[in-house]
């Protein structure tokens, strides 16, 4: 009798511990897509690191669909999305490529509609400094936000041509209004 209350007791722990976790992530995740509604646009420099390769630079990002980054590099490089098209400037060069972004893990990033699926349908960390979803899709995508402040703090992607990227960032500033013409994707050389 005695070894079937403490067993009772373990599995009344266990249960009871398992469900407190599963509420505080649940409050976590509420919290994120709390903050991110009240979420326009973000101004944040980035480092972004795909395999092996360090880059760094700066980003203009408005939801939904619209990012422009600058890279701090020999080739002036110039990266902007458009909602379904991205763009690739080498300035020095004067070449630009082309590529449709639905193919491309961005846009799990570019919507709001998409991040906010990953925050609700993500597995869940957490540590003392940063929250840490990863969603499992046609790719695995994992995001990170500040546990103190609930920032986007960057996310680990492979990409479509099976480059594992790694991209951290630091916001500037929130909800800046931008100029027209800003995200304008460049015209063909």
């Amino acid at each position: 009798m005695l070894a079937n209350v403490k067993y009772f007791k373990k599995k009344l722990l266990f249960s009871v511990f398992f469900l407190l976790s599963t509420i505080l992530h649940a409050i976590e995740k509420d919290q994120i897509i709390n903050e991110l509604n009240n979420l326009n646009s973000l101004e944040f420099t980035f480092d972004q690191l795909v395999n092996e390769q360090n880059e760094k630079g700066n980003c203009l990002l408005e939801f939904p669909g619209k990012l422009k980054c600058n890279y701090f590099d020999n080739k002036e490089k110039e990266l902007v999305i458009n909602n379904k098209r991205l763009a690739i400037t080498q300035k020095r060069y004067n070449k630009t490529y082309y590529y449709p972004i639905s193919k491309s893990p961005f846009i799990n990033i570019l919507y709001k509609d998409k991040l906010m699926e990953i925050i609700r349908s993500g597995e869940l960390k957490l540590t003392d400094y940063i929250i840490k979803l990863t969603y499992l899709s046609d790719n695995e995508i994992t995001v990170f936000f500040d546990r103190k402040t609930l920032d986007l703090k960057g996310w680990r992607i492979i990409d479509q041509y099976k480059n594992d990227v790694n991209f951290s960032l630091r916001i500037v500033s929130k909800n800046d209004k931008f100029e027209k013409g800003t995200f304008k994707i460049p015209e063909s050389n």
